[in-house]
């Protein structure tokens, strides 16, 4: 293999995993309330259904009646209290209303307080998703700087692999900054 292509393709491994770690910190953002009721609320609840924890959105289908009013609608009949309890004991703050096809869930307006907790919490998983960025910056640099004292590549080459990688690092903490702000404004607005 040539100097350019082991640096492309620890580049191009590197880029594929920054990326997971930023759409992985999108879903846990998504998965925070801003007052209005949607799907990725809940859909990564996990349910005890018959022994073994499943994600809700396997088990039900779900659809938003109104701004502040989530419907699932389960699959299997059977299942309904075991979402219902799902629903009760996790972090949510809503009560779930069932009438024997659905289950209703209306969430309320988030009150000041909450909201400042909100946006806490989401700066601390945005900051989590920084991190596992600059932990797969670190893992390519340590590759890399492995690549040169074994005599693959040259300083030179090293050099030039590592700015890349640092322009890579920037720009997807940016993307990171970017949804953090925006998550932000929408836990802000009343």
């Amino acid at each position: 293999m040539t100097d350019a292509s082991l640096i492309e393709v620890a580049l191009d491994e590197t880029r594929d995993k920054m990326r997971r770690a930023v759409e992985h910190a999108r879903s846990e953002l998504a998965a925070f309330r801003t007052g209005r009721a949607t799907p990725a609320l809940v859909e990564k609840l996990k349910v005890d259904y018959f022994g073994s924890e499943v994600p809700l959105q396997q088990l039900a289908g779900f659809t938003v009646s109104d701004a502040r009013t989530l419907v699932v609608n389960p699959y299997d009949k059977g299942a309904m209290k075991a979402i219902e309890k799902a629903i009760q004991t996790s972090d949510l703050g809503v009560n779930p209303s069932n009438d024997g096809q659905v289950i209703r869930l209306v969430f309320p307006q988030l009150n000041e307080e909450r909201r400042k907790e909100l946006v806490k919490l989401v700066r601390h998983r945005a900051e989590e998703g920084r991190v596992a960025v600059r932990a797969v910056r670190r893992a390519t640099r340590h590759e890399l700087e492995g690549f040169e004292h074994d005599g693959d590549i040259t300083a030179d080459d090293l050099d030039r692999a590592e700015k890349e990688l640092e322009h890579l690092t920037h720009e997807l903490v940016g993307e990171v900054d970017r949804l953090l702000a925006q998550k932000e404004r929408e836990l802000l607005e009343v």
